[in-house]
């Protein structure tokens, strides 16, 4: 039988993750509605966040960050496979800014 070895650098950490799905639960339980109300909140949450970037708007949080429309410049590029060179158009892409106090949450 061929013997393995882990790897002695790589990190032990389970990932956390939370879904949409999860997120309405919690919306649910915190503010004592039901899910199908809670469903609508979040849902209406994130258009207006997307309708807004959409705009050209920043959406600031007090607290938890700022949510904003980041433009980057066309640029050169290479194809990895060919190593020819590519003009990469100019694109716009949303970016998110954490606030001091959710910094500070996330680094207790």
């Amino acid at each position: 039988m061929p013997r393995t070895r882990k790897n002695p650098h790589a990190q032990k950490h389970q990932e956390f993750r939370m879904n949409q799905a999860e997120l309405i639960e919690t919306v649910a339980t915190n503010a004592g509605i039901r899910k199908s109300d809670a469903a609508k909140v979040v849902q209406s949450v994130f258009e207006g966040i997307s309708s807004a970037l959409g705009r050209g708007e920043d959406v600031r949080l007090a607290g938890f960050g700022i949510f904003e429309v980041a433009e980057r410049a066309a640029r050169e590029g290479r194809n990895p496979r060919t190593g020819e060179v590519v003009q990469i158009a100019a694109s716009k892409a949303p970016r998110f800014k954490p606030a001091k106090q959710l910094r500070d949450v996330v680094n207790v």
